[in-house]
């Protein structure tokens, strides 16, 4: 028992994974039972990851004054535009590369699956904005309670900047203390909760279902990779720091990312981890991680723009100049807010697919594989986020190099 807490968790985590498949290779369909324990692993997580990014934001935006917040938000933003746009181009570059949708089958691959709802860009903007904040903390809608919390952060603010302090702001640092012990206790569990997650998938979905579809999983993952490395290449030129140094210590965070692939359920690992191993500035962390949660998503743009060449060379439409300028723009703005719980790239590509004119159904084509996508969507939206934390945080000096060193 001491040598297995010696290992740490993201050891643990690796060692579980791999246990965990092949349980569930020799054990097949009769261990889907065990997924109850996943669950109850994932309800653990989201059960205090709305309250922790509410609390992070309002002590985030509260603690800035006006001036401060409006020059660090727009350069947040910059950042999250850039890396989404050139995410979503490594996308596009590698489908039509390898054009994954070539000899493609419908047929062969959309029995029993039900293609997820549309949603117009304009409804989904809409959506941003909640009519009743317990609503939408009840229903985890993350991009309502961030844009709820970052308002009720900046009266928070001007109050400050009027009375010189604020109680108030007081209490909600010492709230956030305790949520984040909490977490830290339910990520105790984390490697059982894997084991349980990776079991399932493995004993009754299987590989099977990869077959049909490995051609598209391979464009993806290729696109992904490359850019995350050329990404981390220009994060360490940028902040000085060696990408391999930012990879190694960012491993457990995107450990968490690949097997869990939300990033709602990661985001209290990587705000951790992101201050104890990269030296980040609290300041920056509690406001450039939640925020990317809903706003920054590069592993989904990658998602979209390959989604999108691979169907349209299934039902042979053209991508020409005009179809990839709608696909990137589509892509960037799909990313925003349907990123952070499991599934979330169906509901994004159904927002995009009716707008490049690719039948509805063609969603289905990818939905049998969502798990396994979303793994490299995850993995490569929580980089992104903690990255672009980094690139603030050395334009702020809000890095603690002896941490590094």
């Amino acid at each position: 028992m001491v040598r297995w807490k010696r290992l740490g968790t993201t050891n643990q985590i690796m060692i579980m994974l791999v246990i965990g498949m092949i349980v569930g290779l020799y054990f097949g369909e009769s261990i889907a039972p065990i997924k109850t324990i996943g669950d109850i692993f994932l309800r653990l997580i989201q059960m205090s990851v709305v309250l922790l990014v509410m609390g992070a934001v309002i002590e985030a935006v509260g603690s800035l004054t006006p001036k401060d917040l409006g020059k660090l938000g727009l350069k947040t933003l910059a950042w999250f535009m850039f890396s989404t746009l050139l995410a979503s181009a490594f996308g596009i570059i590698f489908a039509l590369l390898l054009q994954p949708g070539k000899g493609l089958s419908l047929a062969e691959t959309t029995s029993q699956i039900t293609p997820a709802p549309s949603m117009t860009i304009s409804e989904l903007i809409i959506d941003f904005f909640p009519t009743n904040i317990l609503k939408s903390m009840a229903e985890a809608n993350m991009i309502q309670v961030i844009i709820f919390a970052a308002i009720f952060g900046i009266a928070v603010s001007i109050i400050n900047k009027e009375k010189g302090s604020s109680s108030f702001l007081t209490g909600v640092k010492e709230f956030n203390k305790i949520i984040i012990k909490m977490v830290t206790l339910i990520m105790g569990l984390a490697p059982f909760g894997v084991f349980a997650l990776i079991a399932w998938v493995t004993g009754t979905i299987g590989f099977k279902v990869i077959l049909p579809l490995g051609k598209f999983l391979l464009t993806f993952g290729i696109a992904t990779l490359a850019f995350l490395i050329v990404w981390f290449i220009f994060v360490g030129m940028y902040t000085k720091i060696s990408p391999f140094l930012i990879a190694k210590r960012m491993k457990q965070m995107l450990l968490v990312a690949f097997t869990t692939t939300s990033s709602a359920i990661t985001l209290p690992v990587a705000m951790a981890d992101a201050e104890s191993q990269l030296g980040i500035s609290k300041k920056i962390t509690k406001l450039v991680l939640p925020l990317g949660l809903a706003l920054n998503s590069n592993g989904l743009a990658t998602f979209l723009a390959v989604a999108c060449i691979t169907l349209s060379q299934v039902y042979g439409l053209p991508t020409d100049i005009y179809a990839i300028s709608n696909i990137v723009l589509l892509a960037t703005l799909a990313t925003l807010g349907t990123v952070v719980v499991p599934g979330g790239g169906l509901v994004a590509l159904a927002i995009v697919v009716p707008s490049m004119g690719i039948p509805v159904e063609g969603i289905a084509l990818l939905a049998g594989i969502d798990w396994f996508s979303g793994m490299f969507r995850t993995l490569s939206n929580v980089a992104g986020d903690t990255t672009i934390a980094l690139l603030i945080a050395k334009d702020e000096n809000g890095i603690n190099r002896e941490i590094l060193s």
